[in-house]
């Protein structure tokens, strides 16, 4: 039973370390054929999709569905990911020109920058996951993740840890890019979310429902639960 057991775990942990060399793969190749800048987008937007399948227990077959979710979300994809890049770069460009002066100012500056930056990575670790989950427009996707960033500071937190983790993995040992570089970084991250999204969903839906009448308790009726709306569960 014991060993039995073991196995069952230890074939688990395999097939999703392959699983997830293969999702890196097809993130790379997805990425190169939108010439980087537009295919970074819509690579991320599919590669959350399959995660959450995957998380789930929905096999399905990976190249065949990340192309298809790489197509049907390539504009909305560059949606989200054209802005991020120009933030992204904004960002960077700035910090490099302010962390190289010596003067009060310039420290202040880098100082807000790197909290900026900070704020930014929060929201993008939770962006492209909560595309893959809710209906919301662009616009919502940016202010919905923003919030729920702030709001739940923990998860946050943990977040930008997997993401140091991920990077300093990387730059320690570049030869495991090709392979779990970035396919590592969005499975964890992707499962994070998952959870994340799912006690926040029960626990707005708890505040929603509130408690049963005292007619309908005493009579052993369930009281009926109003459904939340997706900005309001997320809030």
């Amino acid at each position: 039973m014991a060993s039995g057991g073991f196995g069952f775990r230890a074939y688990t942990l395999f097939d999703t370390l392959v699983w997830i060399a293969c999702l890196n793969v097809l993130w790379m190749v997805f990425t190169l054929l939108g010439g980087i800048v537009l295919g970074i987008g819509p690579s991320t937007a599919a590669a959350h999709v399959l995660v959450r399948d995957k998380v789930r227990g929905n096999a399905t077959p990976l190249m065949r569905r990340f192309a298809r979710e790489y197509i049907r979300n390539f504009a909305k994809g560059n949606a989200l990911g054209l802005p991020l890049l120009a933030v992204g770069v904004a960002l960077t460009l700035n910090w490099g020109y302010f962390s190289a002066g010596w003067d009060f100012g310039s420290q202040i500056a880098s100082a807000g920058i790197l909290m900026a930056a900070l704020f930014a990575a929060g929201t993008v670790c939770y962006l492209f996951p909560m595309f893959a989950r809710y209906e919301l427009s662009i616009p919502g996707y940016f202010l919905m993740s923003s919030r729920f960033a702030m709001r739940h500071l923990a998860g946050t937190v943990i977040l930008l840890f997997v993401t140091a983790a991920a990077f300093f993995v990387c730059r320690s040992v570049p030869g495991l890019i090709p392979f779990f570089g970035v396919g590592a970084w969005l499975y964890v991250t992707g499962w994070l979310c998952d959870r994340f999204f799912t006690a926040n969903d029960d626990a707005m839906s708890a505040q929603v429902a509130g408690p049963p009448p005292a007619g309908e308790a005493n009579a052993g009726r369930p009281a009926s639960t109003p459904t939340p709306s997706t900005e309001a569960s997320l809030a």
